[in-house]
């Protein structure tokens, strides 16, 4: 599909010199001098490496689309993560690289999104919250107000994260994978 260079939104993928990249961030710019256009800040889809490029309105590229699948986390194993698709039940290995530090948070039985190009996994999408348990929050050190109420603590999977004062070891907190940032307590 088509799309001129000024009708690019965040989130759409385009094919740009023979590779897939995801807009990430978009303005439009229109100079005192010459014509309009779209500054757009572009991420490969596959290596995550960043470009910046300028698309005139007379300029067309190409929009991918891809196909999403729910799909099951089972196991890691090397270097790669196996999730089963939950609807044909084939087996799937990613790479562990594709997910990133987000693979700290998979849970075994999450249900996440594979996006696939031309029948290639090419990202995973976790839910946006995941429940974890605080193996290890440190001490609230009182009368400490200067700084954030934010004080650090370990969840399953080793990560660090930070947390509020009242939040102890044992408790079952709310966290967004895409940043590691504390929501709320669990509702058990």
């Amino acid at each position: 599909m088509k799309l001129n260079g000024n009708a690019i939104r965040p989130g759409n993928v385009i094919e740009h010199n023979k590779r897939l990249w995801v807009a990430v961030k978009i303005s439009h710019v229109k100079p005192g001098k010459g014509g309009a256009f779209a500054q757009v800040e572009l991420r490969d889809i596959r290596d995550g490496t960043k470009l910046n490029e300028r698309f005139r309105s007379s300029e067309t590229v190409e929009r991918v689309i891809l196909t999403e699948s729910k799909s099951t986390y089972l196991y890691a194993e090397d270097d790669n993560l196996i999730f089963m698709d939950t609807e044909s039940f084939e087996q799937i290995a990613v790479p562990s690289s594709m997910v990133g530090e987000q693979a700290d948070y998979l849970q075994d039985g999450m249900t996440v999104t594979v996006n696939s190009y031309e029948g290639e996994p090419i990202s995973i999408e976790l839910p946006a919250t995941v429940t974890v348990e605080v193996l290890e929050a440190d001490a609230v050190v009182k009368g400490q107000t200067a700084s954030s109420s934010y004080k650090p603590a370990i969840v399953d999977g080793g990560l660090k994260i930070m947390v509020p004062p009242h939040i102890e070891a044992g408790t079952r907190i709310v966290v967004k994978p895409e940043d590691g940032s504390y929501v709320e307590r669990a509702k058990d």
